[in-house]
């Protein structure tokens, strides 16, 4: 699932005649986008009807229509974010590093148990945005990530089998663990806090 994440930078939303965030973006028959205002400047003072950008040239005027669909994107992508990472927010020794910045990585506000992966609060947007993403085990930031994927079949270790007393992955459960008690690793890891805090009682009684 990891590999379908998808990320974009402010670069793809810009319009490359005036260097600024698209507005009323429209899209040419070649498939560049540009701001309508600078786009119609553009033609209005050229010889010829041609793509600023790919110089591909047109025999008669396409008529410009806002693509709605891309001015969303844009909208949302101008929309502040939750809370964009601050400079002190760099990732410092002893800090789980975001598995997605380029360059200097920003400090891991969460992990991903689905994605196996660690994100920044920017990278970590699409989990809250993505009606596919938000079902996503989120927890606090895991630097150990690895050690919780099957060394078999690197999926993420999701079950406890109680028969042989060890975490295992849903392609476990089918390919060597049929007809084992098995329980939900949350469900395993409760009842041995029970257990352990009733041990202890025990012992102070």
């Amino acid at each position: 699932m990891a590999k379908a994440q998808l990320f974009v930078s402010q670069d793809e939303f810009t319009c490359s005649l005036c260097l600024h965030t698209l507005t009323d973006p429209v899209t040419i028959p070649c498939g560049h986008n540009f701001c309508l205002k600078c786009l119609t400047n553009y033609w209005d003072h050229s010889e010829e009807c041609s793509c600023p950008q790919c110089r591909h040239t047109f025999t008669t005027r396409p008529e410009l229509n806002r693509n709605s669909l891309l001015n969303e994107v844009v909208k949302k992508f101008k929309r502040p974010r939750l809370s964009p990472p601050p400079s002190q927010n760099y990732a410092g020794p002893g800090d789980v590093e975001c598995d997605f910045c380029t360059g200097k990585k920003f400090r891991a506000v969460k992990s991903c148990l689905t994605c196996m992966a660690s994100y920044c609060q920017t990278h970590l947007q699409p989990h809250y945005e993505i009606a596919a993403w938000k079902d996503h085990k989120l927890v606090d930031p895991d630097r150990n990530l690895k050690e919780k994927l099957c060394v078999k079949h690197q999926k993420g270790l999701e079950m406890f089998c109680r028969t042989d007393k060890m975490c295992i992955c849903l392609m476990c459960v089918v390919t060597g663990h049929n007809g084992h008690e098995m329980v939900e690793l949350e469900t395993e890891r409760e009842d041995k806090e029970k257990q352990t805090l009733s041990d202890i009682k025990r012992g102070l009684e």
